[in-house]
C-alpha cells in the first residue's frame, strides 16, 4: 500500500514543478525529471515487478493516469510559455488599427501608356509587340530606308556585338531598334489586311542624355491598313486620341514633313492649356503620314488595292506634358520621392 500511496504526492509535486517552469529549457528539465527515461514516474513503472501480483494492475493504472495528466500539463505549459514569448515586450493596445503595408503603384510611363492604349482600343485597335533586338531589314530596309539613306544618320543606334556602326550594311545584322515601326513590318508580313494595330515599346538611339533626350525611351506607333483609307481617317483618329489623353481642349495642326516610309508625311503640333503654361503657342508632338507604296510592296501588299496610315510619338513627351515634368531623366532614376507623386 505504501507504493500506491506515493503516486498521488509525486504527481502533485510534478504538476507544481511543471507549472513553475518559467521558460522552455526549465520546462524540458522538469519533464526529464518526472516523465523522461530516467524520471521518477518511469522509475515507478520499473518497480511494478516487485509488487505482489494482485497489486500490479491497480498500481499500473494509477501510474499511467498520472503520467497522462502530467503530459497534458506539460503541453499546456509549453503553449503558455510560447505564447508569452511571442507577445510584445511593451504593453500593447490591441484595439488600435493595424499598420497597413504600403501599396505600390504603376510607374508614370506605364500609366500614360495604359491610357493611350485604352484610347486606341475604343477605336478598335489591338496591341502588337515585337523584339527589341532587331535587324536592319525590319528596322530600316523594309521601311524604305536603305543603308545609304540620309535618314539613317538621324536614327543611329546600337549594334549588338559591335562598338560602333559597321562600315558595310548587312540586312540581318542585329541592332537595338530605333522605333517600333519594325513591328509594323512583322505584322504586315504575317497577316493580310485589314490591319489596325498600335505598338508601344522601348526603343534606343545614340543620343546624349539631357533634359529632353535619352538613349533609351518609349514610343507608341499605330498602323491602319484597309481599302479606301484616307488622310481624313488619320486626322480624325489622332485628334480623338489626343483629346482623350491630354484633354478636350486639345487643338491639332498638321505640317508637311518628310519620312522615308510615309508619303505624304506630316508633323503634328498641338496646343492646349498645358502648352500655354510652357509659354508656347504650339508644340510638336508626333509624326505621321500615309504608308509609302514601296513599304506595301516590300511586305507583299498591292498598293493599288490597299492604303493606310501610320503615326508615331514618344510616351515620355506625353507624360512630361501631362505631369509638368521638365527633365526626362527623372523617369529612369528610380527615386521613390519622385515616383510616389503619380
Amino acid at each position: 500500500m505504501s507504493f500506491l500511496n506515493d503516486i498521488e504526492p509525486l504527481k502533485q509535486s510534478a504538476l507544481a514543478d511543471l507549472n513553475a517552469a518559467s521558460d522552455l529549457p526549465s520546462l524540458e528539465q522538469s519533464k526529464g525529471a518526472w516523465i523522461g527515461p530516467q524520471g521518477k514516474f518511469t522509475g515507478l513503472m520499473k518497480q511494478l515487478g516487485s509488487l505482489p501480483k494482485e497489486d500490479r494492475p491497480a498500481a499500473g493504472k494509477l501510474i499511467n493516469a498520472a503520467k497522462i495528466e502530467l503530459e497534458a500539463a506539460l503541453s499546456a505549459r509549453r503553449e503558455e510559455i510560447e505564447l508569452k514569448a511571442a507577445q510584445p515586450k511593451e504593453p500593447t493596445d490591441w484595439t488600435l488599427p493595424g499598420r497597413r503595408r504600403a501599396v505600390g503603384r504603376l510607374h508614370p510611363l506605364t500609366q500614360v501608356t495604359d491610357d493611350i492604349v485604352k484610347a486606341f482600343r475604343k477605336l478598335g485597335f489591338v496591341v502588337a509587340d515585337g523584339p527589341e533586338i532587331e535587324d536592319e531589314y525590319h528596322c530600316f530596309d523594309a521601311l524604305n530606308t536603305p543603308a545609304d539613306h540620309p535618314a539613317r544618320d538621324l536614327q543611329d543606334t546600337f549594334y549588338v556585338g559591335n562598338n560602333s556602326k559597321p562600315e558595310t550594311s548587312n540586312s540581318r545584322l542585329p541592332l537595338l531598334r530605333t522605333h517600333t515601326s519594325s513591328v509594323q513590318i512583322r505584322v504586315m508580313k504575317s497577316q493580310p489586311p485589314p490591319i489596325r494595330i498600335i505598338v508601344p515599346g522601348r526603343v534606343y538611339r545614340r543620343d546624349n542624355a539631357d533634359a529632353t533626350h535619352n538613349p533609351t525611351f518609349h514610343q507608341i506607333e499605330g498602323l491602319y491598313v484597309d481599302k479606301g483609307v484616307t488622310v481624313g481617317d488619320l486626322k480624325g483618329t489622332v485628334e480623338a486620341v489626343f483629346k482623350d489623353v491630354l484633354g478636350s481642349d486639345v487643338k491639332l495642326r498638321f505640317r508637311p514633313h518628310y519620312f522615308s516610309y510615309t508619303e505624304p508625311s506630316m508633323e503634328i503640333d498641338f496646343t492646349n492649356a498645358l502648352v500655354k503654361k510652357l509659354g508656347k503657342d504650339w508644340l510638336e508632338i508626333a509624326g505621321c503620314g500615309m504608308v509609302h507604296p514601296q513599304v506595301f510592296e516590300n511586305v507583299g501588299y498591292d498598293p493599288e488595292v490597299w492604303t493606310g496610315w501610320a503615326f508615331g510619338f514618344g510616351i515620355e513627351r506625353i507624360a512630361m506634358l501631362r505631369y509638368g515634368i521638365t527633365d526626362i531623366r527623372l523617369f529612369y532614376e528610380n527615386d521613390v520621392r519622385f515616383l510616389r507623386q503619380f
